[in-house]
């Protein structure tokens, strides 16, 4: 069970995508897992083969106890050569083996197997799961099966011989949006208490910027336009390269560098709290590239579908509240990342250059970082490398 969450302690698997024996490749989704923040696909960091399940869906599993075993493709043996079929013969009972880590898993109780994500989704379309097939494993209803019942007019009703499910009550939603909440708070309290936080903020214009990107989208298709937010989070990521102890992570009493740079994008939730999954490599993505992965990040955050390595990979974390009009947001950081980049609303102010006044869009961008790995130098030469960056687009 991979950490989604600073403060995430346990995870509900709600629906398994494979069985033992199945084989896999690097990214594939192979089960889903319930947090505090919604539902999210677990996906593997290997080509393998599916051994053991060890969890049964609808357990609420230990960060860190196992969910499945994996051999790795290149250990597996090639299939022997067929032998003569023997003479058919009764199979032994079978044998249940209590798996390692098995004490950290909590037996699910008797339900209608369905995922979360499932259950939401029928609630909006008003479909009677009662009614649908479940495709998952061990006949679970994922998101697809309600989907598909929605499309084939399925529809909120009685059932013969069965319980009406009844939509959603207001005071569901609610609930959900209150273990998001609680989350949200022990995660910030716990950063608060461990890291030393140091803040700083720097003025940029945005002149340059902001001509640039109007051209440089003249010739692109309206659904294919990059905004000012991909701008600024492409001059975060190629400013990180120069700047590799804001990017990273501390733990176990020293700094890890990330290696590569994962930006973490906080992105608001319609029913309430925050995600901030990864956009990864950002500064080898050109503009075009990571404004479709920041759409893509967006609607499957809102939507349901984001991926394990999306919520554990993130470096280092950009918040962007231009949106709402505010000039500055001094973020905290998300343990076990050393930094988070903070922007505001990009206004238009009077600017003074060369002696001269004038009316520039203007951005207020911020940095929170770990004075046990970084100092304040380090923090304002990269708010400089950052301005130098947007000053010059074309580059980026």
């Amino acid at each position: 069970m991979p950490s989604l969450g600073a403060d995430m302690a346990f995870g509900t698997l709600v629906a398994w995508h494979v069985k033992p024996g199945d084989h896999v490749r690097r990214g594939d989704v192979v089960a889903e897992v319930e947090t505090q923040k919604g539902v999210f696909d677990i996906d593997v960091r290997q080509d393998a083969v599916i051994g053991e399940l060890t969890a049964e869906v609808g357990a609420r599993v230990k960060v860190g106890a196992p969910l499945a075993t994996l051999t790795p493709t290149t250990e597996v043996a090639p299939p022997p050569t067929p032998a003569p079929t023997p003479p058919p013969s009764v199979a032994p009972p079978a044998v249940t083996t209590v798996a390692k880590g098995v004490h950290d898993i909590e037996p699910a109780a008797g339900r209608l197997r369905a995922s979360p994500l499932a259950r939401r989704v029928a609630a909006d379309l008003g479909v009677d799961l009662t009614t649908v097939a479940g495709t998952g494993e061990a006949g679970v209803i994922t998101r697809g099966d309600v989907e598909r019942a929605a499309a084939q007019g399925v529809a909120v009703l009685p059932v013969a011989g069965g319980p009406e499910v009844a939509p959603a009550s207001p005071a569901e939603p609610a609930a959900r949006a209150n273990a998001m909440r609680l989350a949200i708070a022990a995660a910030v309290t716990r950063s608060k208490r461990e890291i030393p936080h140091y803040y700083l903020t720097q003025d940029i214009e945005l002149g340059a910027a902001m001509a640039w990107l109007h051209a440089a989208n003249e010739s692109r298709p309206v659904t294919d336009r990059i905004l000012p937010a991909a701008l600024l989070l492409k001059g975060v990521a190629v400013a990180l390269t120069k700047f590799p102890s804001l990017n990273g992570f501390h733990l176990a009493g020293e700094f890890q560098p990330g290696g590569a740079v994962h930006l973490g994008v906080a992105i608001a939730l319609r029913d309430g709290g925050l995600v901030a999954p990864a956009i990864h490599d950002a500064d080898r993505l050109s503009l075009g590239d990571l404004m479709r992965s920041l759409t893509d990040l967006v609607r499957r955050a809102r939507g349901g579908g984001l991926r394990a390595s999306e919520i554990t990979d993130p470096t280092v974390t950009v918040t962007n509240l231009g949106d709402d009009g505010v000039q500055a947001v001094l973020a905290v950081i998300t343990p076990p990342q050393v930094a988070v980049v903070g922007f505001g609303a990009i206004h238009e102010r009077p600017w003074a250059e060369h002696g001269l006044i004038g009316v520039r869009p203007v951005v207020t961008a911020s940095l929170a970082a770990d004075h046990r790995v970084s100092d304040g130098r380090v923090g304002s030469q990269f708010l400089a490398e950052l301005a130098r960056l947007l000053a010059t687009p074309e580059a980026l």
